[in-house]
């Protein structure tokens, strides 16, 4: 019986023994740091007609210079609506109108109140040329002693006082033009006119609808001239220069080129990227391009 004992207990020690010695190799194992791949910068892509490699493509969207959102210069009422989505526009064409009847109604008083201030302004100019010639007179009387000094006085001070009158008429009717001025501006607020040439792209706004100063009314978007904004691996920044031909090829059509010109680039590099910006313009007509689409730029790289 004891040696049935001993001999459990020497297996025992043995895998004890087993035990201790594979747990430090597989900690240490496990201790070895795995190295993480960073990512690689994607190379320039080589123009597939260019076996020589001089020249690089790069893509980017076509844009317009002007392209904004028209916003409500004051609260109201759309009253009535003119343009929709695609409808070609020039500067200063109406878009829709807000509800006016309450300014317009302000801006006929304001001129009724003007035309009596000016028929007050041309009283008192009758008024004091009268009491001038009266004055006139009276000077003539005083130096033959016909009335007296008081007299003289008298007619002098009318004459002053009704200058001033007349001033304050003129005064009158200068702020009552300055409130028109502000009426009319605020009634021409209520008419939604276009920025420019250019295209309805978005209609914003309904028939009825009640609209806040600042909210959107119209996306209207400029079609010419067409832009590329694209980018360039920073070596390219002494080689390109502003003026410089290109081509530009949309997807969809990318046997269709267009000629354009380099007319902006960035004067920094972007040192995330390490790319350059480039704005570049159509120079020949481009009926199939549009505003917000890809196009790819071919650039012949020096020698």
């Amino acid at each position: 019986m004891s040696r049935t004992w001993m001999i459990v207990a020497l297996v025992a020690c043995v895998v004890a023994a087993g035990c201790s010695s594979s747990g430090p190799v597989d900690t240490a194992r496990a201790a070895v740091p795995t190295a993480s791949a960073a990512p690689l910068p994607t190379p320039a892509t080589a123009s597939s007609d260019d076996p020589a490699g001089n020249a690089i493509t790069a893509s980017g969207p076509i844009v317009v210079e002007n392209q904004v959102d028209v916003a409500a210069l004051r609260d109201g009422v759309v009253a009535q609506i003119l343009a929709d989505t695609g409808k070609i526009v020039h500067k200063g064409d109406l878009l829709a109108k807000l509800d006016d009847r309450q300014q317009t109604a302000d801006d006929e008083a304001a001129q009724a109140n003007l035309r009596a201030l000016e028929a007050g302004v041309k009283n008192w100019e009758a008024d004091v040329n009268i009491l001038e010639t009266d004055l006139s007179r009276a000077r003539k009387m005083w130096e033959a002693q016909v009335i007296t000094k008081e007299q003289l006085d008298h007619a002098e001070f009318k004459v002053v006082a009704d200058r001033f009158e007349l001033e304050r008429e003129r005064q009158n009717y200068a702020h009552q033009q300055d409130v028109i001025r502000s009426l009319e501006l605020e009634l021409e607020k209520t008419r939604i006119t276009a920025p420019f040439d250019g295209v309805v792209a978005r209609r914003y706004v309904r028939l009825g609808q009640r609209v806040a100063s600042g909210d959107r009314l119209f996306w209207v978007t400029a079609t010419a001239p067409l832009r590329v904004k694209f980018t360039l691996p920073e070596r390219y920044a002494s080689s390109i220069r502003n003026g410089e031909g290109i081509e530009v090829t949309s997807i969809d059509a990318p046997n269709t080129k267009h000629a354009a010109k380099v007319i902006q680039m960035s004067p920094v590099i972007d040192p995330s990227s390490g790319t350059i910006e480039v704005l570049a313009e159509i120079t020949g007509p481009a009926a199939e391009l549009r505003p917000g689409m890809t196009a790819n730029v071919r650039i012949v790289k020096p020698r």
